[in-house]
């Protein structure tokens, strides 16, 4: 026959019960934390990923038309050195 310790039992819940405390405190602090970066980076006039990517982009098309005109002049350039 098994008996139930009474005192066990209690020390078992008062630990589920310390356990349930700590999660919640865990999650407050990572939504607290969370919220405070997120104010911190607001201020700081960041730009966003699709921000940067977006510039980024624009650059690289930019570049890429600016090569395909310095190919343009040269070959211009040429063609009229020829013909005087």
């Amino acid at each position: 026959m098994q008996t139930r310790n009474r005192f066990m039992d209690d020390v078992s819940q008062l630990m589920t019960n310390a356990m349930g405390v700590a999660q919640g405190a865990r999650t407050e602090a990572e939504t607290a934390m969370k919220s405070l970066m997120d104010r911190w980076l607001a201020d700081r006039d960041f730009v966003t990923r699709e921000e940067f990517d977006a510039v980024r982009a624009m650059a690289q098309k930019a570049r890429e038309e600016n090569e395909a005109l310095k190919a343009r002049i040269a070959a211009l350039e040429e063609g009229a050195s020829g013909k005087s």
